[in-house]
């Protein structure tokens, strides 16, 4: 019995998805696991796998379309099985023109032999072509015969036009129309075929030697992800009255202690707990007492969290994205230091529940492992703030009448100017350095 495999809802709030690449076209053989397609939400992409193991019978699909959640995507199953009944609304409406396509032709036999090649090409030179990659050819006179199908089933779809104009491979109108005179088509009533565009192209090319065309720029479509991150970023810097305070505390007490866990750890069954998760348990515990922080700014009105969800800014290669871990003041330091780590790895590997990309009350971004010493981190609206985590320099202060050097960690704290004050921000930056400095004792509490 064939297999139907749906587009996935990943996340309540999820209502479509992009199709970003097929692994595999009609008629490849796939086994159970395989990955079939990519895809993302306007936040994190995913890879879907076959579900049994068979043949791949129809894609109803391109790469690129927007297909809404729970929507049939493609069909696995055996030669010869009947899955007309998966096939979506709008592409069983669509069969009937395409059945009488070939008796229109049949009709108008001297209309064909005059067609521009154009028409040719679309209807036997190269294969299928896509609306939108036809209405790009003809805007920018692309070339398709040089074109390299990417689409599902060896279809031209727009990316792939698009390359042959970023390539500078375009024709004139005027020498395309030419193809039919210079040309002695050797198709059905002396019509031109893909074969006879190419001849002459290539007795052309052994002629003379014409370098290829390099281009002066390429264009790349923004992933959704970009889009999100450039309007939430764009929105926050326009909307907010953002200011940055700048300090740093004194590391020695947590250095020491950090590298007594990392040696007792395996002993003791501790997760590898690092700075980051010491900072971030240090300011689920301060942040209660500065509930300003701990909130969301909604215009006339302030949302305060009654638990710290904190928002952990993580570096992928699709983006920034910031997975949250809820209720973090609840949480031992081990069971933090294993709840971020999981967030954040299935972030970086773009397997990360939508669901766990919002809802964070307070943000940390740490740059500190890039050699940053001091920056701007921006809110991520409708936060009220966010830390910034710095590098370690060393410092010098004054103990017992003489200059001691000390590793010093800076910390960056921008703020929403509309929800608080710049006192009540540098409280909670005092308070969070006192509980740095004093990491141990703040275990014990």
């Amino acid at each position: 019995m064939a297999t139907v495999v749906i587009m996935p809802r990943q996340g309540q709030s999820v209502e479509s998805c992009v199709i970003t690449a097929f692994n595999k076209k009609v008629g490849d053989t796939v086994e159970k696991g395989e990955v079939l397609f990519s895809y993302e939400t306007d936040k994190s992409s995913f890879d879907e796998t076959a579900p049994e193991s068979g043949k791949i019978l129809a894609i109803f699909r391109e790469e690129g379309d927007d297909v809404p959640c729970l929507e049939n995507v493609l069909v696995i199953g055996n030669d010869g099985e009947d899955f007309s009944a998966f096939i979506p609304k709008d592409e069983a409406d669509a069969e009937p023109a395409k059945e009488e396509a070939p008796a229109a032709v049949a009709e108008t036999p001297a209309a064909v032999t005059e067609a521009p090649v154009a028409d040719a090409i679309a209807t036997s030179g190269i294969g299928s072509i896509s609306p939108r990659a036809r209405l790009l050819a003809e805007k920018t006179h692309a070339d398709l015969l040089k074109a390299v199908p990417t689409g599902p089933n060896g279809r031209i779809i727009e990316r792939d036009v698009q390359k042959l104009v970023d390539m500078g491979l375009t024709v004139s109108p005027a020498a395309r129309d030419g193809y039919t005179t210079a040309v002695e088509g050797s198709g059905i009533s002396g019509r031109v075929t893909l074969g006879d565009l190419n001849a002459p192209a290539a007795a052309a090319t052994e002629a003379v030697a014409v370098p290829a065309p390099v281009a002066a720029y390429e264009d790349v479509k923004l992933p959704n992800i970009r889009k999100v991150i450039a309007k939430s970023m764009h929105a926050s810097l326009s909307n907010m009255a953002q200011l940055t305070l700048n300090t740093s505390f004194d590391a020695t007490k947590l250095l020491a202690l950090r590298a007594s866990l990392k040696n007792g750890a395996e002993k003791l069954g501790l997760a590898n707990i690092t700075l980051n998760d010491m900072i971030l348990f240090a300011v689920s515990r301060v942040i209660l007492n500065h509930k300003d922080l701990n909130a969301h700014y909604l215009d006339d009105t302030m949302r305060y969290f009654n638990n710290v969800n904190l928002g952990i800014a993580v570096d992928t290669d699709r983006g920034l994205m910031v997975p949250t871990v809820f209720a973090a003041e609840k949480l031992s330091l081990n069971q933090l230091s294993k709840a971020a780590k999981s967030v954040i790895t299935d972030a970086q590997s773009g397997n990360i529940n939508p669901d766990l990309l919002k809802g964070a009350s307070f943000t940390i971004t740490n740059l500190g492992s890039l050699g940053i010493e001091s920056f701007t981190p921006v809110i991520n609206p409708p936060q009220t703030g966010i830390l910034g985590v710095d590098n370690i320099t060393k410092k010098i202060k004054e103990v017992n009448g003489q200059d001691v050097t000390y590793p010093a960690m800076g910390l960056s704290l921008t703020f929403d100017h509309r929800a608080l004050d710049g006192a009540p921000a540098a409280k909670f930056l005092k308070d969070l350095c006192n509980a740095l400095e004093n990491f141990d004792l703040l275990l014990t509490k």
